[in-house]
């Protein structure tokens, strides 16, 4: 039995890699492409079904996907855009899963009000992987991204704490307002002192522990689950755990990672989140059969179209909520008027569009239990399955197919007054080498006069900095310098591939042993990496 099951996985996995290479070549957003490729792939005669486990995908998947898009949020940008990331978070969830509640409600029948909210709190938080997937590579401002990523960091959450009240109404048959509210609160405030507890465990454990790269990279796939167990073992709100530890782990990391602790760690991270990300991708096309073969006795066209008429009014509800929550501010409070550029008709276009529905929402209904605590079939269930994967459908496959050539369409320029990446970068090295310097020439004069190698440092530094000055030049100014700047990466790739050619010669005439020969490789990836714009 084992190796039946290790066989399907290790089949899913290459499956994933080809189908995510092929994606490419189509220039299809992978988890895109994913959904399509596991939908056709279901009707293939002879595959097996796929039964997800609910509690395996909250808990396997959930944690490391909320703490790797924490890892490497912005604390500052994050805290900058808090108000618009919160009507989205919670505001809007909350107004989603009330306006579907109702609606659902009147529209299907044998529908109660807590059906609807459970409903509306499945269907209503955005994927963040397939909004950053999709983005990618695309000209997006700044703020929008920040914005999106920021929100579908926390809506995971509220949504998720709005499913299990309505659950517990449905199961319970009580649902007390107050009491709900006070709950929310205390879930979501004690998931993160929760989350900020084992995350100063591990800050102190990184910090005074003898540990190495490995260790340091070990902890950081383990912490994630620490955090997201600790929280639902107390009842608390374990999205909320993972969220804040990781924001809280993240902005101190550089005072308890080495380098080459970061430098592993990064690369595993996104070797895992990867593959976690395709999975659960390809699962869901996967799941379409499970779902259709639970409609029996239910007419899969009404379905249909109940599932299109709830995707249609989710959509038109963010389209309402972020004009209004982008314009009315501005227009009531003039300090907002001061302070932030304001974002256009576009800009709110955007936030509106790109909100793809995923892997949250199909896990957190096939959570909902198969029979009620009077051992009595669960009303709707199948219904709600349907309903939940036309949703998804229409957002993921739909939105996410339409959203780059909406973009190219609107070409939304950068609305803040942020640098490109390249000048960030070229300014920033001309900080930390005038640093350098700095301290190199208050502080050494004596190891300058008396030490070759420290003066070769020097000019080495200051030859750095007067190259990084003229690449920043040449970013600010005429379009000849420009293309100067294109031909000085092409000449430093050049070179680069000349040394690794070099490297394979060296280690075939085996004057030098293996390990010292892949460290000057890995220092030329490093090189490599470094280089910019075209070289990127």
């Amino acid at each position: 039995m084992i190796h039946e099951y290790l066989l399907l996985i290790v089949s899913m996995l290459l499956a994933v890699l080809l189908l995510v290479m092929l994606g490419q070549s189509l220039k299809i957003s992978y988890p895109i492409f994913l959904v399509i490729a596991g939908l056709l792939i279901s009707f293939i005669p002879g595959i097996p079904y796929i039964q997800i486990d609910p509690e395996l995908v909250f808990l396997i998947f959930l944690p490391p996907i909320l703490y790797e898009a924490a890892w490497f949020t912005s604390w500052h940008d994050f805290w900058k855009w808090k108000r618009p990331i919160s009507l989205l978070a919670f505001g809007l969830v909350f107004i989603t899963s009330t306006v579907i509640a109702f609606v659902s409600e009147a529209m299907i029948p044998g529908f109660t009000l807590a059906l609807g909210f459970l409903l509306g709190g499945i269907i209503s938080p955005p994927d963040a992987v397939a909004a950053t997937s999709v983005l990618k590579g695309t000209q997006i401002p700044k703020r929008l991204l920040t914005i999106l990523e920021g929100e579908s960091l926390v809506n995971d959450a509220s949504s998720l704490i709005v499913f299990k009240f309505a659950l517990a109404a449905i199961l319970t048959g009580q649902f007390i307002m107050q009491k709900a509210v006070t709950d929310f609160f205390l879930l979501a405030g004690m998931g993160i002192v929760v989350g900020l507890a084992v995350a100063m465990l591990m800050y102190l454990i990184h910090k005074y522990l003898p540990t190495n790269p490995n260790i340091d990279t070990a902890l950081t796939l383990l912490t994630p689950y620490v955090m997201y167990i600790g929280a639902e073992h107390f009842h608390f709100s374990g999205v909320m755990a993972v969220v804040s530890g990781g924001l809280f782990l993240s902005y101190r990391s550089h005072r308890i990672l080495t380098f080459q602790s970061r430098l592993q760690s990064h690369g595993v991270w996104n070797t895992v989140i990867f593959l976690i990300n395709g999975t659960v991708f390809i699962l869901i096309g996967l799941e379409l059969p499970v779902i259709v073969n639970g409609l029996q006795g239910v007419s899969k066209g009404e379905v249909i179209k109940y599932g299109l008429l709830i995707s249609a009014l989710t959509i038109g509800i963010r389209f309402v909520w972020t004009y209004i929550n982008a314009f009315l501010p501005r227009y009531l409070f003039k300090s907002i008027r001061e302070n932030e550029k304001n974002p256009g008709w576009k800009g709110a276009f955007v936030i509106s569009f790109a909100a793809m529905r995923g892997v949250v929402s199909l896990a957190a209904a096939f959570s909902i239990p198969l029979v009620l605590t009077t051992n009595e079939a669960f009303p709707q269930r199948n219904t709600i399955l349907f309903i939940t994967f036309i949703v998804i459908l229409v957002t993921l496959v739909g939105q996410g197919l339409a959203l780059p050539f909406l973009l190219k369409w609107l070409d939304i320029k950068e609305i803040d007054d942020i640098a490109p990446e390249e000048e960030q970068e070229a300014g920033i090295q001309i900080r930390l080498k005038q640093a350098a310097l700095q301290v190199l020439t208050e502080k050494h004069e004596v190891n300058l006069a008396d030490n070759e190698l420290v003066a070769n440092l020097k000019t080495q530094l200051e030859n750095d900095l007067a190259l990084t000055r003229q690449k920043l030049d040449s970013l600010e100014c005429a379009e000849s310098n420009l293309e100067e700047l294109s031909v000085f990466h092409h000449v430093t790739k050049e070179l680069i591939q000349i040394q690794r050619e070099e490297l394979a010669v060296l280690r075939a005439e085996k004057l030098f042993s293996d390990e010292m020969l892949r460290k000057q490789a890995a220092q030329l990836d490093l090189d490599e990496a470094r280089l910019t714009g075209t070289a990127h």
